[in-house]
């Protein structure tokens, strides 16, 4: 492993990382204090608007995410930490400012929770604002199979570029947000990836680990199935190159492995090859992998592809190894010229690209900024939904305070089962709930009261239930909006029914997570379905109650919970922390009602 770098601090690498793409492309510009790149406003641009694209994630991978940002390609790429997804309020910044937002906006990013459930959140937020955002996480490793990888999915890596370009290249030649969000879809789903690596990475910064640690793959070893974040593989081989590409291109290719056929590719398939190098190898053996690898799949599957496109495109920083990608073209439906191939084709002034940036280019005026501040609470668009403000006040705070009296009963759970942080964290937003409402006038609009209570979530709960919680609020805004009229209407049980059942869907984007997870939506989907059929909120609350008592059987399928051992001990007992804390919630709540 190498563990020398010119540049041990981790901030200040980024930083200047990021600052460096204005130099090499004066189309681009950067906010250094949210780590976005974005393209500059032009005057072709403010005549002919088009989709706006923003992507990003951790930062080691360059030249993705920002690398990707120019004409043609990206719109905004949003950079995090090393391997750290960046948090909500960069994406959002990103959304809300630094991009044209008039033919809307497809936040697009890899499938890593991290990223899906913050630049998901800042969709969502982008939706509440009445901004018309579309969301998808690319997937296309096959290294991890079904079975493995379970309701995760797939990993995003090298593949995942593809997507990028095409998708990109539709909405530069003025597609709708729906076309270029439906075309995402249909490209990931003819795509797949394998990676493999002869070594795990140092992050700068970081100590150096154990040389007799499982951070060290032995000299005689190459990992195959190896992510973009030192994630382990299937499984790991001492083999020629020949051995290994004949490895990998069974996992991407045989029909007969169940566990990883995503996709039926024949010799009869017009096929896109693409070479990754994760990062360390030399261009010379990038040479010669692409070689035995376009070798194989000739002579052992009949296949030829139309394009073989190989380069540095997602990487893990220095990493030792290499993926291998393959894409299905099919039928976008969208007519002359705009072909998967086609806008695989076509021109992208990216540093990231191999298309060079063009003479007229760097001869304009590249002193324009985009930066349309908006203060979303300010400028939300009001409804015709009414409430009254005291009375849902009075049910409201019947409802946290009864949360807050069980944060003990909730912690001690959550230390068993968790890592016992569900008890206070539910505790410390509650109480800025209440906080909040306690003062000033409350607004007697639907929307505007659930979105008095939006940031405050945001900003007092943290980790993953916090971002659940943000995301559901924020989606519940815009499921209030679509049952908004022209008219004048009294919020009743069916008109939060459907808003909650609006949110729970959008919810459902970001995590896996059903009834029979033991989750919090043991406890949600019931209350939701339940008061949609009855109406009753005092049903609802009881329903939602036996789905939290039904998870102290329940063996876990995410969260902590899943690696938590000594299950004979609590199983039947203990139930899950975060479905008991919305059951307690809803119970004092519909007491009040």
């Amino acid at each position: 492993m190498q563990t020398k770098h010119f540049i041990d601090d981790p901030t200040h690498l980024v930083q200047t990382s990021l600052a460096s793409l204005t130099l090499t492309n004066p189309s681009l510009a950067f906010d250094s204090q949210n780590k976005i790149v974005y393209r500059r406003p032009t005057k072709e641009q403010q005549e002919t608007p088009k989709v706006s694209i923003i992507t990003g994630g951790g930062s080691g991978h360059e030249p993705a995410f920002a690398g990707f940002v120019g004409k043609g390609f990206v719109t905004a790429g949003v950079a995090g930490t090393i391997f750290a997804s960046p948090n909500t309020l960069q994406v959002q910044r990103a959304i809300m400012s630094r991009v044209d937002t008039r033919r809307g906006v497809f936040v697009i990013t890899f499938n890593y929770t991290g990223d899906v459930l913050n630049f998901g959140l800042a969709a969502e937020k982008a939706k509440a604002a009445g901004i018309d955002t579309e969301f998808y996480a690319i997937g296309d490793d096959v290294g991890v199979g079904r079975e493995k990888g379970g309701k995760v999915g797939r990993r995003g890596i090298g593949g995942s570029i593809l997507v990028l370009k095409i998708i990109c290249a539709l909405a530069e030649a003025g597609g709708s947000l729906s076309e270029v969000y439906n075309l995402a879809k249909k490209v990931a789903g003819n795509l797949v990836s394998v990676g493999a690596s002869m070594e795990h990475v140092h992050v700068p910064g970081r100590e150096v680990p154990d040389p007799n640690s499982d951070e060290i793959i032995p000299t005689e070893e190459i990992e195959i199935g190896m992510g973009i974040h030192n994630e382990p593989g299937s499984h790991r081989v001492s083999a020629t190159l020949p051995d290994l590409v004949s490895t990998m291109l069974k996992q991407l290719l045989d029909p007969n492995d169940q566990d990883r056929h995503y996709v039926d590719i024949t010799k009869d398939d017009k096929v896109v090859l693409l070479i990754n190098n994760l990062g360390g190898v030399s261009n010379l053996e990038i040479g010669g992998i692409v070689a035995e690898v376009h070798e194989q799949l000739k002579k052992n599957w009949e296949i030829v592809p139309v394009r073989v496109i190989a380069g540095t495109f997602i990487t893990s920083l220095n990493g030792l190894g290499f993926s291998v990608s393959l894409l299905k073209l099919g039928d976008t439906g969208l007519g002359a010229g705009k072909s998967m191939l086609e806008l695989l084709d076509a021109p992208a002034e990216a540093f990231g690209w191999s298309a060079a940036v063009r003479t007229e280019t760097w001869n304009a005026d590249n002193t324009a900024i985009m930066d349309q501040t908006a203060d979303t609470a300010k400028d939300m668009k009001a409804s015709n939904l009414s409430i009254d403000p005291k009375q849902t006040h009075t049910v409201l705070k019947a409802g946290l305070d009864k949360m807050i009296a069980a944060e003990a009963e909730i912690t001690k759970f959550d230390t068993i089962v968790g890592d016992g942080d569900c008890g206070t964290g539910l505790k410390r937003g509650a109480e800025a709930v209440l906080k909040e409402l306690s003062s000033g006038d409350l607004p007697t609009d639907a929307v505007s009261f659930v979105n008095k209570i939006v940031p405050v979530v945001e900003h007092t709960m943290d980790g993953t239930s916090g971002a659940l919680f943000s995301i559901y609020l924020n989606a519940l805004v815009h499921g209030l909006r679509e049952q908004d009229s022209t008219s004048s209407k009294q919020m009743d049980s069916k008109t939060w029914a459907a808003a909650l059942k609006s949110a729970l869907q959008a919810l459902g984007k970001y995590t896996p997570a059903v009834p029979g997870d033991r989750t919090i939506m043991d406890a949600l989907t019931p209350f939701i379905d339940t008061l949609a059929s009855s109406g009753n909120v005092k049903k609802a609350a009881q329903a939602a109650r036996d789905g939290a008592e039904k998870t102290k059987t329940m063996k876990a399928s995410l969260g902590r919970a899943v690696y938590v051992g000594g299950e004979s001990e609590w199983m039947g007992k203990i139930p899950d922390p975060g479905a008991w804390g919305l059951a307690e919630m809803l119970d004092g709540l519909a007491g009040a009602c």
